[in-house]
C-alpha cells in the first residue's frame, strides 16, 4: 500500500489573506478619496471657491495635523501589508524552489520594514 506524503504549508492563508486584502483595500480607497477630494477642493477649482490654490503651505498644514499623519501611516501600513500578501501569493504560486522562495520572502520583508521605518521618519521628522 503506497501512501502519499503531503506536506501542508501555509494552511489557512487563503481566507485570512483574502480578508486582509479587502480590509486594506478599503483603507487605501478611503485615504485616496480623501486626498483626491482635498486636491480638487484646493486646486484650481478651489480658486473659484475663494480658497486659493494648492501650494506647499497647504500641504504643510494638512500633514502637520497628527490625525492626518496617523491616517497616512495607516494607509502606508495597509499598502505594505496588501503588497506583502499579493507578492507572497505570487511567489508561492510560481517559485518552485524553497530556497529561492525563502530568499525572496526575506528580501521582501526587509524592504517593506525599511519602507515602514522610512515612512515614520518622513511623517514625524524623526
Amino acid at each position: 500500500m503506497a501512501l502519499v506524503d503531503r506536506i501542508v504549508t501555509g494552511a489557512h492563508y487563503g481566507l485570512r489573506g483574502w480578508l486582509v486584502q479587502r480590509i486594506s483595500a478599503v483603507i487605501m480607497a478611503v485615504y485616496v478619496f480623501f486626498v483626491a477630494g482635498y486636491i480638487v477642493l484646493n486646486s484650481h477649482f478651489g480658486d473659484h471657491l475663494g480658497r486659493g490654490g494648492l501650494d506647499y503651505y497647504k500641504w504643510v498644514m494638512l500633514f502637520s495635523n497628527p490625525l492626518m499623519r496617523s491616517f497616512t501611516l495607516l494607509f502606508l501600513i495597509a499598502l505594505f501589508y496588501h503588497a506583502w500578501i499579493g507578492l507572497r501569493d505570487i511567489v508561492m504560486d510560481y517559485v518552485r524552489s524553497a530556497k529561492v522562495r525563502l530568499l525572496i520572502y526575506v528580501l521582501l520583508t526587509v524592504l517593506l520594514l525599511l519602507y515602514s521605518i522610512w515612512a515614520v521618519q518622513i511623517l514625524w521628522g524623526i
